[in-house]
């Protein structure tokens, strides 16, 4: 008969479900808004205010689930590898922002405002969701 080693549970569970459930709410949140601004685009510029709505809800996602994901990638890392990571894809973020909104320049099949509006309500949030997450967190301070 052999003895089967048991398992040793993951130290770091609770801070991947903490990351875990604030990428939940931030994709319910970026669902949610791609309803509501789709329609108020629609109402307020038509078919223009709808590519606003859509491009604001995928740089929005994009930026928030970036930095869940960076997180999540680095549970269990030092802290100087842990900010060395999400400063990275902070910087790529800010590249892609740029890159979009060179792109987007003069461009008139969408409605600026709508995309700035969309953007905004994403990033405050998924901030807000993000310190929910956070501060509803179970997270021990010294591991068992």
């Amino acid at each position: 008969m052999t003895n089967a080693p048991t398992p040793t549970p993951d130290p770091h569970a609770p801070e991947r479900q903490v990351f875990r459930s604030a990428l939940r709410a931030t994709l319910l949140l970026l669902g949610g808004l791609t309803v509501v601004g789709v329609v108020v685009g629609l109402l307020v510029s038509g078919t223009q205010g709808v590519w606003g709505a859509v491009i604001g809800v995928l740089l929005a996602g994009f930026f928030c689930a970036t930095t869940i994901w960076s997180l999540l990638r680095t549970v269990g890392s030092s802290p100087t590898a842990m900010a060395g990571f999400v400063m990275g894809s902070w910087m790529v973020k800010i590249v892609v922002l740029v890159v979009v909104l060179a792109v987007l320049r003069g461009r008139d099949f969408f409605d600026p405002y709508v995309l700035f509006g969309v953007v905004a309500v994403g990033a405050i949030g998924s901030a807000v969701l993000d310190y929910r997450a956070v501060t509803r967190g179970r997270i021990p301070y010294v591991q068992p």
